[in-house]
């Protein structure tokens, strides 16, 4: 076999008879393959580094029952003109539709500001599609392109139905913050060979981000209220726990209803995809 691939491992090893060899694993939107080479492994390994895109060409052999790839031969591929979905996994689910689900989760919120605010969000096409593409997680729950609006979706419908189960909760801040709570992510990775972290995404991370985001976003809508917009960042701030904040609580039902909703979707998903042991 021969063509351009994803590399995401590259180890030098070391065999039984104490001669090195190089170990990587290929990767492409069907699957991966582990690939070795036993000669010229050093000069192998200069050609290249992880993370980038490769050719190589090689024969898939059977090893211990499981395919493998003897390289004879492995390069840096130009990156120019490949879609990272060619090489990242992509979400199960149409995203057209998922599109919908979003759109219509939004006409449930009737408070005027916070519909304008998701209006922006919803006009942005920029926003959009990079909400389509970006993953939640390098690893982890939706670690794949496309998990960003599934995992969306997924917490503004469990607040939907949260606050019919509990009408004294602010349906309209709740719908609204499980809608915006994780942009940040449309920031905090670089899509190519692999799931990236941005610059951005190390130093700052997505909570901070997506707060910054928000902001942004109640900035394009005249008159946006205040207390309306720190409850928002509160929520946003405090998705994944209250340790951080000042005085290390929730300050409203809505943001420990977003934390416990979004701990749910994302446990869920995790132990769906990798079983119960990492939820």
């Amino acid at each position: 076999m021969e063509g351009v691939f994803a590399c995401t491992r590259k180890e030098r090893l070391t065999a039984r008879n104490g001669s090195g060899y190089l170990s990587i694993e290929l990767r492409d939107r069907t699957g991966s393959i582990p690939a070795r080479a036993f000669r010229e492994a050093d000069f192998l390994a200069g050609q290249f580094e992880r993370g980038e895109l490769v050719w190589v060409s090689g024969r898939v052999e059977r090893f211990r029952g499981e395919l493998q790839l003897e390289l004879r031969e492995i390069r840096r591929a130009d990156a120019t003109g490949f879609d990272p979905a060619d090489f990242l996994p992509s979400a199960y689910r149409d995203l057209d539709e998922l599109d919908g689900f979003l759109e219509h989760l939004a006409r449930e919120v009737y408070d005027p500001s916070c519909r304008r605010l998701l209006a922006e969000l919803l006009g942005d096409a920029e926003l959009r599609a990079q909400m389509r593409v970006s993953p939640c997680t390098r690893s982890g729950h939706h670690a794949y392109l496309g998990g960003l609006l599934e995992h969306t979706v997924a917490v503004a419908t469990l607040a939907q139905e949260t606050c019919v189960l509990h009408p004294r909760l602010n349906s309209d801040l709740l719908i609204t913050a499980a809608i915006v709570h994780d942009l940040g992510k449309t920031r905090e990775f670089e899509l190519g060979a692999e799931i990236a972290l941005s610059e951005e995404g190390r130093l700052l991370g997505h909570v901070l981000l997506g707060q910054q985001i928000v902001t942004e976003l109640a900035s394009r809508v005249d008159g946006f209220p205040r207390e309306t917009l720190l409850a928002l960042s509160h929520c946003i701030l405090t998705h994944h726990g209250a340790d951080g904040v000042p005085a290390r609580r929730f300050g409203s039902p809505e943001a420990l209803a977003l934390y416990r909703l979004n701990a749910l979707d994302a446990g869920v998903k995790g132990a769906l995809e990798h079983g119960l042991a990492a939820a």
